[in-house]
């Protein structure tokens, strides 16, 4: 009896979806499973690790601190009190690290602190607030600010 090649063939490609299937699955759990302490809290969304990466937070906007970025003085003062929330938060903790870009030379990353979302924590806290991707930044001035 010969064997049939076209069945074998039909098989491979199922196998390989397995395969890479799995290898994604073990890359994301590496990927959730990393940690780092954090050195330095720049601002409202981002931190510096000990290792030197500078982390954007995903998702969320916190008021600018610096009088060439913000649009308003009420910026400024929001984005200091934003920067003190997240240094009290998260100063010198380690938290998990789980990478989903790049943005102006840091890595865009979902953190997690004592298994919490700290993009969450931030925004409850009022240092933060949503940003989902594609919509327009938040507004720090005005009447927007004060919601």
């Amino acid at each position: 009896m010969e064997p049939d090649h076209g069945r074998e063939r039909s098989l491979l490609p199922s196998a390989r979806r397995v395969a890479f299937g799995l290898a994604a699955l073990i890359l994301a759990t590496a990927a959730a499973d990393e940690r780092g302490r954090i050195a330095y809290v720049t601002d409202g969304d981002t931190v510096r690790l000990e290792s030197g990466e500078r982390i954007r937070i995903a998702g969320i906007d916190a008021p600018e601190i610096h009088r060439g970025q913000a649009r308003c003085r009420a910026e400024l003062a929001r984005g200091r009190a934003a920067a003190e929330q997240a240094r009290a938060l998260l100063g010198g903790r380690v938290v998990s690290i789980a990478r989903v870009g790049r943005s102006y030379d840091r890595t865009v990353a979902r953190l997690r602190l004592d298994g919490r979302d700290v993009a969450a924590e931030l925004v409850r806290i009022g240092a933060a607030r949503w940003w989902p991707r594609g919509r327009a930044k938040p507004s720090w001035c005005g009447r927007a600010a004060q919601r």
